[in-house]
C-alpha cells in the first residue's frame, strides 16, 4: 500500500485542501477506523455486552462514518465542498461520540484507551479541515 501523501500527490484534481492538509486528515481517519474496529471486537469479546452495547454501537456508527468520510475525501473535488463539509461535520461528531463513551471505560481497557486516543485525534483532524474549507 503506498503512503497517503503520495497516493494524494499522484491526483490530477485536487479538493479544496493542500495535500498535507488532506494527507494528515486520511490518516488520522484510517488509524480511527482501525481503533473502532478493533474497540468494538474488544468489547463484544469481553461478553460483557450489556455493560459495553452503547460503546459498540457507537465505535460500529464511528467506523462507517469514517470509512466513508475517507472514501469521499480522496475523490472530492472543489465542486464537492457542500457535501465534503457536511460528512466532515458528521464524522467529527461520530468521533466524539465514541471517545466520550470510551472515555469511560479507558482505564479498564487498553482497546478503550487506544480508541479514545483515535477518535480524539480523528476528531481535531476533522475539526482542522472545515477550518480550512471555511476559510
Amino acid at each position: 500500500m503506498q503512503p497517503t501523501r503520495e497516493l494524494i500527490d499522484s491526483l490530477a484534481v485536487h479538493a479544496a485542501f493542500d495535500s498535507g492538509t488532506l494527507t494528515r486528515v486520511m490518516d488520522a481517519l484510517s488509524s480511527c477506523e482501525e481503533a473502532v474496529t478493533a474497540c468494538s471486537a474488544g468489547m463484544v469479546a469481553a461478553q460483557d455486552i450489556d455493560r459495553t452495547r452503547a460503546s459498540v454501537l457507537r465505535d460500529l456508527d464511528c467506523s462507517d462514518v469514517v470509512a466513508t468520510t475517507r472514501r469521499m475525501l480522496t475523490r472530492a473535488t472543489a465542486d464537492d465542498i457542500t457535501l465534503v463539509t457536511a460528512q466532515l461535520e458528521a464524522c467529527l461528531i461520530a468521533c466524539r461520540r465514541s471517545e466520550e463513551q470510551c472515555k469511560l471505560t479507558a482505564e479498564d481497557h487498553e482497546h478503550c484507551r487506544l480508541c479514545t486516543t483515535a477518535t480524539h485525534e480523528a476528531a481535531e483532524a476533522c475539526g482542522q479541515a472545515l477550518e480550512v474549507l471555511r476559510g
